[in-house]
């Protein structure tokens, strides 16, 4: 039974006995994350709080064992991150994410600044200690690593990546509650009833002008009586299909380019909602048909893009209507649907909607693949491709002694290479399950890591009077500027309520206090708010970490 006391014992750095710490912090802090406490959990944030105590008790870890697995960790979580966050990167300072994008920033900012004055004005002259605590504050782990790889290249690195993690784990408690909180006050101040908010994003959702809408109309204006699906296009002058056209003598067919249309016909269009009333004046009114019910031997299907060839084709290439005799209705990508225009770029894993004879659809399957076990299939190439290239940006010094570092590098880059990795030729999809799977396990590792690394010195840094101003200035970062934000964006913007929750939670990058706004609300408009700002924030967040660090040390 000895090598069991060996495997246990506090003290033991074996191979073995680090791997059995690792797995039961781990599973542990999983299993304690997911206990909800006034319907709110931590999640696996708990396995850092696990690792303090575990480290607390004597519990150590070699030093250059802990070192990897805390990088590696930290570069897994960091990079699928960035894969999850790439694509809507960019749409997300589009005109309708603008404002919100610009809310976010503004928390940001205001928590950096509140920092500032504390460390010039206030009792806290330790900036790692602040980063820490501004980190735990704002529930954000990936500017605590960010800040802590910057610190360890520094002298006396690792004391001070310990004090970090210290006011993180000090701060990150009350950060939940002040977060949630403050949806709280901004709702008292302005005296709002959450009913009447949800009211109203029901009906903006009913006339919503950004997911495909479909209609039959009935040709009656005699002055489209002739004309080719080319010339409507020309007349109408907006992106929409014309999925399926029923002529007068009851004829169904698949409307090619060529096609025309006689007074009499029934279209079924697809288009964008604020388009609707277009169509109405130009072709006819809007008419009731079950084309489903109707004899016919056209059908609907879906299709898999399971081809890395079609990554990043766009979907007028693939000549549908002359090659296939088919229509592509809308596409759908990660849930959502997308109006089928010739200029969308396909990608890995999209699922199209095609109406046509099933000869013609099968013969299509076969082309782009529609195959569910590929994508089973992660695509580890582009993985550690990335992992590669962010490690060189992440080395490269940018000026001024800054580097990215082995957060920020893979960061940027999985960004661009799941935004534009299609045109390298690499595929960047991911299941859910595997992107969920390789996201958890390097946050796990790297939370295990720096828990086990801080726990020996956590007792004397936090439960003495230095300790508890960290908590209370943590406090003050997070519940301030989210106040300040809050009633800028009700009083002077008029945002929603619950576009505001989740405003409140993603420049956070707070899953709990979204699971909280969409909970209590039974709306999934705080996680559209959340989606929004959470690409750009999770990136101020890593670099606002690291910039303090190197800038004030």
């Amino acid at each position: 039974m000895d090598f069991i006391t060996d495997l246990l014992l506090p003290g033991n750095t074996s191979i073995a006995s680090t791997l059995v710490l690792y797995s039961f912090v781990i599973a542990a802090g999983i299993y304690i994350g997911k206990m909800r406490i006034a319907g709110v959990s931590l999640g696996v944030t708990f396995v850092l709080f696990v690792g303090i105590l575990m480290g607390h008790f004597g519990y150590v870890v070699d030093n250059d064992v802990l070192k990897f697995v805390r990088e590696f960790g930290l570069i897994l979580f960091i990079f699928s991150i960035g894969l999850q966050v790439g694509p809507g990167f960019f749409s997300s300072f589009k005109k309708g994410g603008m404002r919100l994008n610009f809310l976010a920033v503004l928390v940001i900012v205001l928590n950096v600044a509140i920092v500032l004055g504390i460390y010039y004005f206030g009792n806290v002259h330790d900036i790692s200690a602040l980063v820490g605590v501004m980190s735990g504050a704002v529930t954000n782990t990936p500017g605590l690593a960010a800040a802590q790889q910057a610190v360890s290249q520094m002298a006396g690195g690792a004391e001070q990546a310990n004090i970090m993690a210290s006011g993180y784990a000090a701060a990150y408690p009350l950060g939940v509650v002040g977060i949630i909180l403050s949806m709280f006050i901004v709702k008292w101040i302005f005296r709002i009833r959450t009913e009447d908010e949800i009211k109203q994003i029901e009906l903006e959702q009913e006339d919503s002008h950004l997911k495909p809408y479909f209609m039959t109309v009935e040709v009656t204006n005699k002055l489209v009586d002739g004309k080719t699906m080319v010339e409507l296009h020309d007349i109408v002058n907006t992106n929409f299909v014309v999925s399926r056209l029923m002529s007068t003598d009851g004829t169904l067919v698949i409307p090619k380019s060529s096609t025309t249309i006689h007074t009499g016909d029934k279209l079924k269009i697809v288009c964008s909602a604020n388009e609707a009333d277009r169509f109405k004046a130009v072709i006819g009114p809007e008419t009731e048909m079950d084309w489903e019910s109707t004899p016919t031997p056209v059908y609907s299907r879906r299709i898999v893009i399971t081809k890395s060839e079609y990554n990043g084709v766009a979907l007028g290439s693939l000549r549908l209507h002359n090659g296939y005799q088919l229509n592509c209705t809308r596409v759908n990508r990660a849930g959502v649907d997308l109006l089928a225009s010739p200029s969308l770029r396909l990608q890995m894993g999209d699922r199209i909607t095609v109406v046509g004879d099933l000869a013609d659809i099968d013969r299509l399957a076969d082309r782009l693949g529609n195959s569910m076990k590929r994508l089973n299939q992660p695509n580890l190439i582009t993985i550690f491709v990335g992992i590669i290239l962010g490690i060189i940006l992440g080395s490269i010094n940018i000026g001024f002694g800054m580097k990215l570092g082995l957060a920020g590098g893979p960061l940027v880059v999985a960004i661009l290479i799941s935004r534009f990795g299609y045109k390298a030729k690499l595929v960047t999809y991911t299941s859910t399950s595997a992107s969920m799977m390789l996201r958890e396990l390097g946050i796990c590792l790297f939370l295990a890591s720096v828990g086990i690394a801080a726990g020996k010195d956590f007792a004397r840094s936090v439960f003495n009077e230095t300790g508890m101003w960290w908590v209370i200035w943590g406090f003050v970062i997070t519940l301030v500027p989210l106040i300040i934000v809050g009633c800028i964006a009700r009083g002077h913007d008029r945002i929603n309520l619950l576009t505001i929750m989740g405003l409140v939670s993603g420049s956070n990058t707070d899953p709990p206090a979204l699971a909280y706004a969409n909970n209590s609300t039974g709306n999934d408009q705080p996680a559209v708010a959340y989606s929004t700002v959470y690409p750009l924030t999770m990136f101020l967040r890593v670099v606002a970490a690291q910039a303090l660090i190197l800038c004030l040390m």
